[in-house]
C-alpha cells in the first residue's frame, strides 16, 4: 500500500456513500447499505492496483462494524476483490 501513501486525494463521505477524489477527478467510490453490503464499487481503471477499493472497504467496514461483502450479480473482478471462487 505504499503507492496509495503517494496518491493525492480527498475522501467524501456521505450515507451510504465514500468517494476518493482529487481536483481532477474522482478515483474511487463505494456504495453501501447498513449491512455493510456492497451494491457497488469502482475505482478508476488510471488508479487501480494502488489498493484504493480495498481502503474503501475498510472504511466501510469502520463505519458499519461488519466485514462487507458483496451482492448480486457480482463481476470477476469483484470476485478477485472479495476473495469468492465459484
Amino acid at each position: 500500500m505504499d503507492k496509495l501513501k503517494s496518491l493525492n486525494y480527498d475522501i467524501d463521505l456521505t450515507d451510504g456513500v465514500i468517494t476518493f477524489k482529487n481536483t481532477n477527478t474522482t478515483l474511487g467510490f463505494v456504495r453501501y447499505n447498513e449491512k455493510a453490503e456492497v451494491e457497488y464499487i469502482f475505482v478508476n481503471p488510471l488508479f487501480r492496483r494502488n489498493g484504493l477499493a480495498k481502503k474503501l472497504l475498510k472504511i466501510v467496514e469502520e463505519k458499519t462494524k461488519t466485514k462487507p461483502k458483496p451482492q448480486d450479480p457480482i463481476s470477476p473482478l469483484g470476485e478477485r476483490l472479495f476473495n469468492i471462487s465459484k
